[in-house]
């Protein structure tokens, strides 16, 4: 095994045991809740025009000092709440704008005369200056193409802005209170520095329309440039010295799913013995590890301290999704976390498995049924398919799949019979020498597999995929595996207690719920596809550190899994 995997990360590892011994205080938890306060009474107070009457003299001494204090001050409430999340999530960079935010909204208060706004604005000012050592997370990886999504962001916050603005000055308007559309129309003119159809009196309330909304055009404008001409951080993705590390790991690892580990798009952090390593990635703040840490159990600990410091100085939330019990219980020792059972995977022995029986009958039928009408099936090593049939493959992926994206984080390797995997194995059905359907299995110790990748042709005749499994479960002798894993049902108990007789009232309506998600997410026909052949269920958990996590843990696993999907912005993209 490699020791530059370790080495790179066990001096850093220390360094973050060090820095982040103490758990961190509430403080910016509470900046974060006051800055949505502050941002909403600064936009607010910018957009009033009660107070005008009593600055004559200052407007009379300095023309449009007024209205520039009041753009100073949206665009200084829209912008804190956007920087109000990265607050509570103690990013620096977040603190440094924030701080300076601040300052300007001061200054601008101080010149209105507003006593309130200025002393909430004064107190989050002072408060950032006091706890600025707890704002010490770093960025998060980013490409140039989050400047798009700021650009909607910021567009649409500014054209609701200028549209509330102009209802609340709809009286000051030469001819008459002007209609809806007239009001977009101006907004959106001025957005774009050109002048729009609409004459307000007096001057000065003239001057404050056009202030706020150049200066909302502006900030879309400027802060759109700034995010797409500075230099991008990539995504973290896999190093070959990680990849072959893992591998190595990975003949120790007891977990079916350690193979998934190598997903191209997982980082990985290591112990600091090398023994052991967490892949994971990171999604919408929150840091996804699946299934169990790889490497010897005994020093799953010193990968996990290691995760949980690299989780700290980001500021993410860290979970783990589809772990065993084994690994739950580690992980709630070493943090103190909660873990909820979230389902059941379907585990096959091999030696045990039968299509005798009344259980079996369905599945006895169905496969005889699908030889009949002219289907053959052919299991081998990925390492010993053609270049032509991989092609092949690859090709009739894309066509059969049946939704836009490619779904799987946990138990997807996210590559189909790739050169560098040649001990997966693929199974494919075939009708008049033409491929229908095909499975691929990635390995799982040195005597088991796990099913990773399910496709067929959707003329292809019910039940191709039941025989696919049955022929592969009779060809494992020959391929050394004892042991399959097929595909994880999610809720699986619920499912079963909540139909039988007895269960309470609670238990039938969370049955309820599963089965009218069933409709977009397969929960029960995958359960009852698993459920055919006879497995052993063996239960899978999500570790979190808290119950209020859980809702944006469940939003990272399912945009992971891609179920959840933001389809405009990816293509933009070119993701």
């Amino acid at each position: 095994m490699s020791d530059s995997a370790p080495s790179r990360t066990s001096s850093r590892v220390s360094s973050l045991r060090a820095g982040f011994a103490k758990r961190s205080s509430r403080a910016p938890r509470v900046i974060g809740a006051l800055a949505y306060l502050v941002g909403v009474a600064d936009i607010l107070t910018g957009l009033r025009p009660g107070w005008r009457h009593r600055l004559l003299p200052l407007t009379d001494l300095l023309p449009g000092a007024v209205a520039a204090a009041s753009a100073t001050t949206v665009v200084s409430g829209i912008l804190l709440l956007l920087l109000a999340h990265a607050l509570r999530r103690r990013k620096r960079r977040a603190w440094r704008a924030a701080v300076a935010l601040l300052a300007f909204s001061v200054v601008a208060h101080t010149v209105k005369f507003e006593l309130v706004p200025f002393v909430l604005s004064l107190a989050m000012l002072i408060a950032l200056i006091v706890y600025r050592e707890e704002f010490r997370a770093l960025g998060d990886p980013r490409t140039r193409w989050r400047a798009v999504r700021v650009f909607f962001v910021l567009a649409v916050t500014s054209f609701v802005v200028g549209v509330l603005m102009l209802f609340m000055l709809r009286q000051h308007v030469v001819g008459g209170p002007p209609s809806f559309v007239v009001i977009v129309q101006e907004v959106l003119l001025d957005l774009v520095g050109l002048n729009g159809p609409l004459t307000f009196f007096p001057d000065r309330v003239n001057d404050l329309n056009d202030f706020v909304l150049t200066a909302l055009g502006l900030m879309t404008a400027l802060t759109t440039l700034y995010l797409a001409l500075r230099a991008p951080e990539p995504r973290p993705e896999l190093t070959d010295a990680d990849e072959e590390s893992m591998r190595a790991l990975l003949q120790r690892s007891p977990d079916s799913l350690g193979y998934f580990n190598l997903r191209r798009d997982k980082s990985v952090v290591w112990s600091e013995s090398g023994k052991a390593a967490i892949a994971y990635r990171v999604v919408s703040g929150v840091m996804l590890a699946s299934g169990d840490p790889l490497g010897d159990p005994e020093a799953w600990p010193g990968a996990i301290t290691s995760f949980m410091a690299e989780a700290e100085l980001h500021a993410w939330t860290p979970a783990v999704i589809g772990c065993s019990e084994r690994a739950g219980t580690v992980w709630c020792r070493q943090t103190g976390f909660t873990a909820l059972e979230l389902g059941d995977e379907a585990v096959v022995d091999v030696a045990e498995f039968s299509l005798e029986g009344r259980p079996m009958r369905n599945v006895r039928q169905m496969v005889k049924r699908i030889e009949r009408v002219g289907y053959t099936t052919e299991v081998l090593r990925a390492g010993a398919i053609s270049e032509g049939e991989r092609r092949r493959a690859l090709i009739d992926a894309d066509a059969w799949r049946g939704t836009e994206t490619e779904r799987g984080f946990s138990m997807a390797l996210g590559r189909l019979v790739d050169p560098v995997d040649p001990d997966c194995v693929f199974a494919v059905a075939r009708q008049d020498g033409v491929m229908r359907a095909f499975l691929q299995f990635v390995p799982w110790g040195p005597d088991g597999m796990s099913l990773d990748l399910m496709r067929r042709d959707r003329t292809a005749d019910a039940g191709v995929n039941e025989l696919l499994i049955v022929d592969a479960l009779r060809f494992c002798p020959e391929l050394g595996v004892n042991r399959v894993s097929l595909n994880f049902a999610v809720f699986r108990s619920t499912l079963e207690r909540g139909e039988r007789l007895g269960a309470g009232p609670f238990l039938r309506g969370w049955r309820r719920v599963l089965l009218f998600a069933s409709r977009w997410f397969q929960i029960e026909s995958l359960y009852r596809f698993n459920a055919k052949f006879q497995p052993t269920w063996v239960p899978r958990f999500v570790v979190y550190p808290a119950t209020r996590d859980l809702p944006r843990i469940a939003v990272a696993a399912l945009e992971a899994e891609a179920f959840l999907t933001w389809p405009h912005l990816r293509r933009l993209s070119g993701a």
